[in-house]
């Protein structure tokens, strides 16, 4: 059993589960139609021409904390049916049953992605940087799920029960969305808040999307200081996730 094997049968478990799909991406759909469409007369005061196209980047994120954060869920529910202590037992790595797990988060926060571009055609939106752009995004998607999906296996290994899950995880995805540039740009921001602000990186995750989405020229300094950072925390995130399913074999 490897990672591909481990991959497949995870991706059967969440198509069977479809609604964990349905719940994570109908969040940032609505914010992407209605929200964009109210406040998006308001934002053209300060320079905003596309709202949508302005708050793409911070819903991609909201959809993989989303997607990730269901991911956490299949633990507790592979542990109520006895799967996750077969794929203890199995002979396979620990990593390889962290990296199977991680990258069917992965996978299904591209397909969530995906239906909500495919939803912002219809608002104009379109990428400026063009096809090179468009392969830098999807990488900055990438490591970004990656590691949201190894955050959220290794939290879910340490609570109890998916109900303070859920509530450790909301306490965590909310200020982290909020306290970024998601919905408002932070040149006006100033004091303790602007200093949280630029301290989240996932607001720098979000400002070089934005830039790739808006912009038709590619800051090559900013994005790899970018995928640097993320590349820190995926090692991160991925490390804990692997030390605390070790643990969990030596209880």
């Amino acid at each position: 059993m490897g990672v591909l094997t481990l991959l497949q049968r995870n991706i059967k478990w969440r198509f069977h589960n479809a609604f964990t799909i349905v719940m994570t991406i109908l969040q940032p759909i609505l914010w992407l139609v209605l929200y964009s469409a109210v406040a998006g007369q308001s934002m053209q005061g300060i320079g905003i021409e596309n709202y949508t196209a302005f708050i793409l980047p911070g819903l991609v994120v909201l959809v993989s904390f989303g997607a990730c954060s269901s991911s956490g869920i299949m633990n507790y529910l592979m542990k109520t049916d006895g799967s996750f202590n077969r794929v203890l037992i199995a002979p396979v790595q620990r990593s390889s049953i962290v990296l199977g797990q991680v990258l069917e988060a992965v996978l299904c926060t591209f397909i969530e992605v995906a239906i909500m571009c495919t939803v912002s055609l219809f608002f104009s939106v379109k990428i400026a940087s063009g096809f090179l752009g468009a392969l830098l995004i999807a990488l900055l998607i990438f490591m970004t799920a990656f590691f949201m999906a190894g955050l959220t296996y290794a939290i879910s290994l340490c609570l109890p029960n998916e109900v303070i899950y859920e509530t450790v995880m909301n306490a965590i995805v909310l200020p982290i969305f909020f306290l970024s540039t998601a919905l408002f740009p932070a040149d006006r921001l100033s004091g303790g808040l602007a200093i949280a602000v630029n301290l989240n990186p996932f607001t720098h995750v979000i400002n070089a999307l934005r830039a790739l989405i808006l912009q038709g020229n590619i800051a090559a300094r900013d994005v790899t200081l970018v995928f640097l950072l993320l590349a820190a925390m995926c090692f991160f995130s991925f490390s804990w996730a692997l030390h605390r399913l070790k643990k969990e074999t030596s209880l």
